[in-house]
């Protein structure tokens, strides 16, 4: 249902916001995941992949959980373990709580090449993005971002 409210023209700093966040949404990623690539490392869905993998605990988790946490389908997340379990970075194991499910678990080579890859992540990371706000406007940005974030 829509309000009237939401029927309400953007005004032009509105209008400037959604432009500039759908822009930043759709070049970030492709440029952090352009400098990994130059620094021949992971793509960024790999190393994100293993970067959730790496904070749960025990390094596990179970798929649907783990696309969901990337954003993700479970097709697409499936289509990434499978490529990182062909190098032997993540594992699948049968879920012991139902059997039906499989869960992804980092592996310590899978852990070792994620060390490997953090220096590029963090330094494209900051270059495209933390570089561009000020110290004294991160909490407040965070704090939006995240309460935008909860409200989709």
């Amino acid at each position: 249902m829509s309000t009237q409210e939401d029927l309400q023209p953007m005004s032009a700093a509105e209008e400037a916001l959604v432009r500039a966040l759908g822009r930043l949404l759709h070049v970030l990623p492709r440029a952090v995941d352009q400098d990994m690539a130059r620094a021949r490392q992971l793509p960024l869905s790999e190393y994100m992949t293993l970067m959730h993998l790496s904070e749960a605990p025990g390094r596990l988790m179970r798929m649907s959980e783990l696309a969901s946490t990337c954003d993700l389908s479970l097709s697409g997340m499936t289509r990434i373990v499978a490529r990182l379990e062909q190098h032997g970075l993540v594992k699948r194991v049968r879920c012991e709580a139902d059997g039906r499910g499989a869960n992804a678990v980092l592996t310590d080579t899978g852990l070792q090449r994620l060390k490997e890859a953090w220096p590029a992540h963090l330094a494209s990371v900051r270059r495209h993005l933390l570089d561009h706000v000020d110290a004294a406007d991160l909490e407040v940005v965070t704090r939006v971002l995240q309460r935008m974030a909860t409200a989709c």
